[in-house]
């Protein structure tokens, strides 16, 4: 299982938003690209990095940010927030983005999507975020009435193998894992689920991979990781099952 250390980025910053809430911002680092070095250096095997701003606003913020994260530290970057064109997905790509996540277009513009596929193939990830069951869009500001269960059995068709599934009241609480709706929506989906929000502690890391690999692709951990709840050594550790 992937362990992935989250760099949200707003107003040029390394920051964790609690439950999704622009109003409660903590800095964590001036310098999101010192940040993504320091995790590489500690053994990471990719980072997801989220423009904040491109989510609250629907165009990017951080762009030249991501680009520079992408060249400074020679391992596979996954991005999302604000990616909402064809265009930016091609400066993404040709900046060397791994991986792009669609949120707000996965739940309003399915054509869009499976353009993207079209061009992009495994390069795009499903970004679904739920609150209490319901997709949340546009960084997760507004909810909408679609059971995320029903968004995610609609991926295969839209031709998507990669899916990052936020329990939004979970995210940046340090609440714990719900190993169970992640096992539920990797069924769902017919492929592997990287699950974010609520990763905290290192049983949250080991209870996700044994769930085998046909289960759960990879974890996403933030505020816990920047706060001293773990090592990053450690979670990796315990990803793969040495905890």
């Amino acid at each position: 299982m992937i362990v992935f250390p989250a760099i949200d980025i707003l107003d040029g910053r390394a920051v964790r938003l609690a439950q999704g809430d622009y109003e409660r911002v903590t800095v964590y680092n001036e310098d999101p690209v010192a940040q993504a070095r320091e995790f590489a250096e500690a053994g990471a095997e990719w980072v997801h990095v989220v423009d904040l701003d491109g989510a609250r606003d629907g165009v990017p913020g951080n762009t030249a940010v991501i680009e520079r994260i992408v060249r400074e530290i020679g391992i596979p970057v996954q991005t999302g927030g604000g990616i909402r064109t064809i265009e930016t997905m091609a400066r993404l790509s040709q900046a060397g983005v791994s991986r792009m996540v669609l949120g707000t277009k996965l739940a309003t513009d399915p054509a869009f999507v499976k353009e993207a596929v079209a061009r992009f193939g495994d390069h795009v990830v499903a970004g679904i975020d739920a609150r209490d069951g319901l997709v949340a869009v546009e960084g997760w500001r507004e909810g909408t009435a679609t059971p995320a269960a029903e968004l995610v059995s609609e991926l295969r068709e839209l031709g998507i193998s990669h899916l990052v599934y936020t329990d939004i009241s979970r995210d940046g609480m340090q609440t714990g894992v719900n190993v169970d709706a992640y096992e539920q929506i990797a069924e769902t989906a017919g492929f592997p689920v990287i699950a974010s929000g609520g990763v905290s502690t290192l049983d949250d890391f080991a209870a996700l991979a044994a769930l085998g690999p046909d289960t759960v692709e990879g974890a996403i951990t933030g505020r816990a990781l920047y706060e001293g709840a773990f090592r990053l050594k450690h979670a990796i550790r315990a990803a793969r099952g040495e905890y």
